[in-house]
């Protein structure tokens, strides 16, 4: 057991080397490498006070420095990432997933919060939105970048947006729009993927779809009402769903779950070419 912590310590200390040239000073490097082992760890709750206590700090000033003040820029240190994991995990089947998830809030002050619905609460909760995108090969998986989906009236409205640090550049943007500007970055970096994998809420925006036709395989899931074209004209999913032959469904497990087997059916039909 005390050589595996090592190990995995050991190789912690590789990864933040790769980056420890984005930041400028000593401290706030050792910060980050503190950061990175609580985020790891088994804690119950992770907010400032917490992973700083996990740190051996009394109070939480040191780590929230690092993420408010430090002079040091998440965007290079995420595309050193695109590198380590094209290394470690890159394959030519590789799979960028997009989805999103909620961070509930109590007050009004956090950047893009308000009332809205969280997949994450399973109902609409004060929360913050945002978009992430991860990446799956046989070697394993990662998430690799984030956006966060700020609303059309956090966007207009220029007092809170300067009260919580909003960059004037920042515009709005929906979900979607996000993952693609995601999707462009790490392969623009060379990281090697063929398929592109989300739920119904990228899956029914037409933009996504189209964008994804002209680089990728993908699989995305549709709302059951949308209409998809077939050869005898448009139809929705779950009728087409309801007149596939019972031989045509295979079930296949998409691995554990918290509940046993994650067991979906699946068919396959071939659609005329359209977004």
């Amino acid at each position: 057991m005390i050589d595996e912590i090592v190990g995995w310590r050991a190789g912690l200390d590789d990864l933040l080397a790769r980056f420890a040239h984005r930041f400028g000073r000593a401290e706030p490097r050792r910060q980050a490498l503190s950061y990175l082992v609580g985020l790891l760890s088994p804690l119950a709750s992770k907010n400032g006070w917490t992973l700083a206590e996990a740190a051996g700090d009394t109070m939480p000033d040191r780590m929230q420095r690092l993420l408010n003040k430090s002079a040091w820029n998440p965007d290079a240190v995420r595309d050193d990432l695109f590198a380590y994991v094209s290394e470690h995990l890159g394959d030519d089947d590789g799979v960028l997933i997009v989805d999103e998830t909620g961070f509930l809030k109590k007050g009004i002050k956090s950047a893009g919060v308000q009332r809205q619905y969280s997949g994450t609460a399973g109902r609409t909760e004060n929360c913050q939105l945002g978009v992430f995108l991860a990446y799956a090969s046989p070697a394993g998986r990662t998430l690799i970048d984030r956006e966060l989906y700020l609303p059309r009236g956090w966007c207009d409205n220029l007092a809170r947006r300067e009260e919580a640090g909003i960059a004037a550049g920042v515009g709005f943007a929906t979900k979607p729009a996000l993952g693609l500007r995601m999707l462009e970055r790490p392969i623009t970096a060379g990281l090697p993927a063929r398929w592109v994998t989300a739920d119904e809420a990228y899956g029914q925006d037409s933009k996504f779809r189209t964008w994804l036709q002209q680089r990728f395989g993908y699989v995305l899931a549709v709302p059951r009402n949308q209409r998809v074209p077939t050869t005898v004209g448009n139809s929705r999913p779950d009728v087409l769903a309801a007149n596939t032959p019972a031989l045509a469904w295979k079930r296949r497990s998409c691995g554990a779950g918290a509940k046993g087997p994650r067991l979906y059916d699946w068919a396959v039909a071939s659609l005329p070419g359209t977004a």
